[in-house]
């Protein structure tokens, strides 16, 4: 017997039950996702505003003459790769926003399909869903060109 023979077998207010456990899971999942976005936001940019400061900083002593020693452009290519790591925040965001759409189509489309045309306040209205399976195909990170100075 499958998962979806024995859901039909259940009297119809327990799929209703198990349908909205599900959606709450969905949407709660969802709201994570965005509280995920935001926290990831705030620490970008409180990242690149260090790093700006930073690059101002070593702008300033290669403009007063100072020598570019091995271990300054160390500092300097460190810079360079941080930056290019923020930069795939990103990538991550329309990752982020890809997923929440997904499980809210998911959510609406379980409402809509257990409540069916019963509901009082009218046929559900679902969302359609990415077309798209990712919109992000990068998995990881390499360096590119960033100018900072």
């Amino acid at each position: 017997m499958s998962h979806d023979d024995t859901v039909a077998s259940q009297p119809p207010e327990m799929s209703l039950l198990l349908a909205a456990g599900l959606q709450d899971h969905l949407m709660t999942a969802s709201n994570d996702l965005e509280r995920l976005q935001r926290l990831l936001d705030d620490a970008c940019l409180a990242l690149m505003e260090g790093f700006h400061d930073s690059a101002g900083q070593l702008g300033t002593v290669i403009d007063q003459g100072h020598e570019i020693t091995p271990h300054l452009h160390e500092v300097r290519q460190t810079l360079f790769k941080a930056v290019t790591a923020l930069q795939f925040q990103d990538m991550a965001t329309q990752l982020i926003a890809h997923t929440n759409k997904r499980l809210r189509n998911c959510a609406d489309q379980i409402a809509r399909d257990a409540l069916g045309d019963d509901d009082p306040d009218g046929a559900a209205v679902v969302e359609e869903g990415p077309l798209k399976p990712n919109p992000v195909t990068q998995d990881e990170m390499d360096a590119g060109s960033v100018e900072l100075f």
